[in-house]
C-alpha cells in the first residue's frame, strides 16, 4: 500500500460553534477525492498561532499551510527559516498560471478584488485568503422609527443626529451608539477618509518606516468620537475592547446603534431575535461632504511553506482551491456570516435565494464590491495599512482613546505621544526582522491582550443569551 502525503494545516481555531468541526469535515472531504493525501489539520489558539509557527520552523518543522491573522500579514511576509531563506512562498507564484491542480478549478482570479488587493504585493498574490471580513453600522429599527430616524445613518453627522433624536426619546435607550475601542475602528475611519497610518501609501507602496498617529485624519476621527461621549451619546463601558459588553448592550437595547464588524451579523440578528426588535444595517459611514474613500478588511490567510516537494506542495495548493471552491466558501458565509471571498460564492448564494433571505448578508460584500460584476456604484480601494507589530499599534491607539475619553486627556497631545510610541514598535520590529527573520513574540502577536479578552464566538453567544431585556 502506497503511504500517503501528509500536508500539515495549521489554522487559528476562532471558536465559533462548529467551526472547527466544519473544517475537519472539508479536510476529510477531500481526503475521499484524492486518497493519496492525507489532510492533517490542528485548530490552535488564534493569539498564539503565529509565534508557534515561528517555533516550529525554528525546529525544522513548519506546517505546509499555515494561517495568519491579517494583523500579522507583514511578519509573515518577513519571517525566515533558520537557513535564512522566507519562510513561505508566494501563492500565486507556486499555482505558476494553472487553471486547475489535482482537478481542482484554480480560483485566484476569482477572488473578490479588494481582499486579494490587501495580501498582494506588486499584482502578486502572496497567501490565499481565507475568513474575509468588513465593517458595518447595526441599527435597533424599533428604537430608531420611534425617535423618527427613517434610516440607518450614512455619515458621522447623521450618528450625531440619530443620537439627538434617539435622546430625547422618553424611556428611550440610555445611550445613543456603542462601538468596541479597537483598532479595527481607528483604522476604518482613516479608510473612509483616505488617511493612512503609514508612509509609503499605508505600507503598499513600499516598507512602511514612519507611523503617524496623530494624523488630520485620525485627529477629526478621535475629536468628534469625544465629542459624542462628551454630549452624552456615545456608551463607553471603559474597557478595552469588551466585545462582549458591547454587544450585550446592543442586545439589551440600551444603545439604538452599534458599529461593528459583519463578523458580528448572525450574533446581531440572534440579539434582535431574542430581545424581540427589529434590526437594521448599512456600511459603516463616512464623513459628510468627503467621498467615500476605502475600506479595510479584516480576518485570516493561508500561507504556503518554502521549499515543499512537488507532490506536497501540489496537494497543499490544492487543498487551498478546494477550500475556496464556490460551494465552500458559500457555506462558510452562511455558517460564520464571513465575507464569500470569491465572486462566483457570491452569486451562488444570489441563486440560491440566501440573500433574498438574508438580505443583510449581502451589505459587507456590496461594500467590498464582490457582487455581480456590472452592478453597482463602483468600489473604494482597499486602504488596509501592512506594517510590523501591528498588534503592538492598536493597543497604542486604543490605550490612547481611553486616556481621552476616561480620564479627560488632549486629544492632540495624547495622539502625539501616541505617535512616538508606535514608531518605537514599529522600529523594534524591523530590528527584529534584520536581525532574527523575525522572532521576538511582540513583533509575532495578533491582538494586545493587556487586560482584554479573547474575541470569540462562545463569548458572543453568551453575551446575547444573556440579555436582560426581552
Amino acid at each position: 500500500m502506497t503511504a500517503k502525503t501528509v500536508i500539515d494545516v495549521w489554522v487559528a481555531d476562532l471558536t465559533f460553534p462548529g467551526y472547527m468541526d466544519r473544517l475537519h469535515a472539508l479536510g476529510a472531504e477531500f481526503e475521499k477525492a484524492h486518497p493519496e493525501y492525507e489532510i492533517n489539520i490542528e485548530g490552535r489558539d488564534f493569539r498564539l498561532l503565529s509565534q508557534q509557527i515561528a517555533e516550529a520552523a525554528e525546529q525544522g518543522r513548519p506546517p505546509a499551510v499555515a494561517e495568519y491573522y491579517f494583523a500579522v500579514t507583514q511578519a509573515a511576509r518577513d519571517s525566515r527559516r533558520t537557513d535564512g531563506k522566507p519562510l513561505f512562498t508566494s501563492v500565486q507564484r507556486a499555482i505558476a498560471g494553472r487553471t486547475e491542480i489535482l482537478g481542482e478549478p484554480v480560483v485566484l482570479d476569482d477572488i473578490v478584488p479588494a481582499v486579494r488587493e490587501y495580501y498582494s504585493v506588486d499584482g502578486d498574490l502572496t497567501s490565499m485568503p481565507a475568513v474575509v471580513t468588513a465593517m458595518l453600522i447595526y441599527g435597533n429599527k424599533t428604537i430608531l422609527d420611534k425617535a423618527g430616524v427613517a434610516a440607518l445613518p450614512t455619515t458621522w453627522a447623521e450618528i450625531e443626529a440619530a443620537c439627538e433624536a434617539v435622546a430625547a426619546l422618553q424611556d428611550g435607550p440610555s445611550h445613543g451608539v456603542t462601538w468596541a475601542n479597537h483598532g479595527l475602528f481607528f483604522q476604518q475611519a482613516l479608510a473612509v477618509q483616505g488617511g493612512e497610518l503609514a508612509d509609503n501609501a499605508n505600507g503598499r507602496a513600499g516598507r512602511a518606516t514612519r507611523l503617524d498617529l496623530s494624523s488630520p485624519e485620525m485627529l477629526r476621527w478621535a475629536e468628534w468620537w469625544r465629542a459624542l461621549h462628551t454630549k452624552g451619546h456615545y456608551l463607553y463601558t471603559g474597557k478595552i475592547p469588551d466585545w462582549e459588553g458591547n454587544i450585550k448592550a446592543f442586545a439589551d437595547q440600551d444603545v439604538a446603534i452599534r458599529v461593528t464588524s459583519s463578523n458580528d451579523l448572525n450574533y446581531m440578528e440572534m440579539a434582535a431575535e431574542h430581545a424581540g426588535f427589529e434590526m437594521s444595517v448599512d456600511r459603516f459611514p463616512g464623513r459628510e461632504g468627503e467621498p467615500y474613500g476605502g475600506n479595510i478588511i479584516a480576518g485570516t490567510s493561508l500561507w504556503l511553506a518554502e521549499g515543499l516537494d512537488e507532490v506536497t506542495q501540489d496537494g497543499a495548493l490544492a487543498f487551498m482551491q478546494f477550500l475556496n471552491n464556490p460551494r465552500n466558501a458559500a457555506d462558510r458565509h452562511i455558517a460564520s456570516s464571513f465575507v464569500p471571498v470569491t465572486r462566483s460564492s457570491y452569486r451562488l448564494l444570489e441563486d440560491e435565494g440566501w440573500f433574498e433571505a438574508h438580505p443583510y448578508h449581502r451589505l459587507a460584500s456590496q461594500q467590498l464590491g464582490s457582487y455581480t460584476e456590472g452592478q453597482g456604484e463602483g468600489v473604494p480601494p482597499c486602504r488596509g495599512a501592512l506594517f510590523g507589530d501591528f498588534a503592538g499599534v492598536q493597543d497604542v491607539m486604543t490605550r490612547a482613546m481611553d486616556d481621552v475619553l476616561g480620564r479627560g486627556a488632549g486629544v492632540t497631545e495624547r495622539f502625539a505621544e501616541a505617535t512616538v510610541e508606535a514608531q518605537a514598535l514599529l522600529d523594534a520590529y524591523e530590528l527584529d526582522r534584520v536581525e532574527n527573520g523575525v522572532r521576538r513574540p511582540e513583533s509575532l502577536r495578533v491582538e494586545y491582550f493587556r487586560d482584554a479578552e479573547a474575541y470569540t464566538g462562545a463569548q458572543l453567544e453568551n453575551a446575547v443569551k444573556g440579555s436582560s431585556k426581552e
